[in-house]
């Protein structure tokens, strides 16, 4: 096999396609907390083909898994492919099939019409199942030890649409999952579904609306009284895809909104509020005071993404693309449809992470990744997937905007962070954020350990990962009775 001589596939970024069972990985520093009982699960896009256009995006790579399995001071590390309807079909053929990311027109005609989700994006434990997520597919359901790939899960047969969200949320009161599907009524559509699942995983709510405009909705965020959706200009048509454009582009001309609905509305109490052309993708948190509902995500005055462009060929900008935590408020009881602005610190960074005990509530502490410009980077091409240099870890105060921060170092980058309560603890931010470090001369992995309360002092433990682990996406922590208690 030959994979293609360009970034998405050399160097740092090269596929490694790697299934592994390590007991007991190295501690090369520090201790690991004694207290930790559960698993990080991470999922990354790692290709098992070559792909058929002779080159692909980052974000059309098969869903690899990993589990660090935390427990008396030690890490255990397991590591699996989802066994998706592609992977497998791709499997049986010995070569790739599916085409482009999100182009069925490129699939080979045998597999025209079959399921064509990566389960690359998001893993996340929900009802005793591991679900691996990505937004153009239904979940896939793995056993959360093993790693055994389940099949494609569907809440008991309460989910109908095609589609579901990478960024399911958990209600911290009830348990409940709050999710939702876009392009809900097939490929292009501007239909959303909203549901509500219990904590045995059905589907016991579920609202319709329509987008202003079909667009890549990656992410939403939840308050004790509502949900809110942004819509964000990353659109396609038919049209690009029959020119074999990328699935997605930035179109300028077009305004943000931010749709707000009442968590036991329907679609008549929907509100649509509305704002200049500008792009955010992640969440950190949300929450209402009354009617007054808070939004707090990163906020880039241009396009984000290189690898999706601008939709008329304006060159990427690099400045326009820096982001920074931003605060959008809309009033549900005021007339109008402003949404008011206020930056909430001036780092540039992504991948916003909260303890999630305070998801949809009001709170003070936020993690980002941060990319610092001034300090030195000999890492060479090795930056994200938006040429970030993810270098930095912070830890903000969102109503004060202090800052703290660790500086991984100039040989080294850093993958989304997930945080670990400490048992027994209801304070905010006490526990533990674990993130994962691109050692990038050495081409291998770290898996870090931070005080969540204290990131200037370094890493409480460094665990060494013998290889190197593909660049994720996303990832969250399941302590060990979560998994126990959760219903088939």
């Amino acid at each position: 096999m030959h994979f293609p001589n360009t970034r998405n596939f050399t160097g740092y970024f090269a596929p490694t396609r790697i299934e592994a069972d390590i007991t007991d990985l190295e501690t090369i520093s520090g201790v690991v907390p004694a207290e930790l009982n559960g698993y990080f699960h991470r999922a990354a896009p790692d290709p098992q083909y070559a792909p058929k256009a002779g080159d692909d995006i980052w974000f059309n790579g098969d869903g690899l898994v990993t589990a660090f399995h935390v427990h008396q001071g030690k890490v255990d590390l397991r590591q699996r492919w989802v066994h998706t309807d592609k992977w497998k079909l791709e499997r049986a053929a010995g070569r790739a099939l599916f085409g482009a990311y999100r182009n069925p027109l490129t699939d080979d005609p045998e597999v025209q019409g079959q399921i064509r989700g990566t389960a690359n994006t998001n893993a996340m434990v929900h009802a005793g199942k591991l679900l691996a997520l990505k937004e153009d597919s239904p979940p896939v359901a793995m056993d959360p030890v093993t790693l055994e790939t389940e099949g494609y899960w569907d809440f008991h047969g309460t989910l109908h649409a095609p589609t579901f969200t990478a960024h399911p949320k958990i209600d911290p009161d009830t348990g409940e999952m709050l999710a939702f599907s876009y392009a809900a009524k097939g490929l292009l559509t501007k239909d959303i579904a909203y549901y509500v699942i219990s904590p045995e995983g059905r589907i016991t709510k579920e609202v319709w609306f329509e987008l202003p405009y079909y667009c890549m909705m990656h992410d939403f965020a939840i308050t004790k009284d509502y949900v809110a959706f942004h819509v964000v200009p990353i659109t396609s048509s038919w049209e690009r895809l029959k020119q074999g454009k990328p699935h997605f582009g930035f179109d300028t001309s077009k305004d943000i909104h931010l749709a707000v609905l009442p968590r036991n509305g329907e679609a008549s109490d929907l509100r649509w509020f509305r704002g200049p052309n500008q792009f955010a993708s992640h969440v950190m948190n949300a929450f209402n005071e009354g009617t007054k509902v808070h939004f707090d995500t990163p906020v880039a005055a241009g396009n984000m993404f290189p690898f999706f462009p601008d939709i008329n060929d304006a060159p990427f900008d690099p400045e326009k693309a820096q982001s920074r935590m931003t605060r959008w408020t809309v009033d549900m009881a005021a007339n109008g449809e402003e949404i008011a602005v206020r930056r909430l610190t001036d780092l540039v960074g992504e991948f916003p992470r909260i303890d999630d005990r305070f998801a949809g509530r009001p709170y003070r502490i936020g993690y980002l990744l941060v990319q610092d410009r001034t300090r030195p980077f000999n890492g060479g091409d090795s930056k994200s997937a938006t040429g970030m240099i993810m270098n930095t870890l912070a830890r903000i105060d969102v109503e004060t905007g202090e800052r703290d921060t660790y500086w991984i170092g100039p040989d080294s980058s850093l993958q989304e962070p997930c945080f670990a309560p400490r048992p027994g603890s209801t304070e905010e931010g006490d526990g533990w954020l674990l993130v994962v470090e691109n050692r990038l001369l050495e081409r291998r992995s770290n898996l870090l350990f931070f005080d969540g309360r204290n990131l200037a002092a370094g890493p409480v433990a460094v665990v060494a990962v013998p290889f190197r682990l593909r660049p994720a996406l996303h990832g969250n922590w399941a302590a060990a009775d979560q998994i126990s208690a959760g219903s088939p």
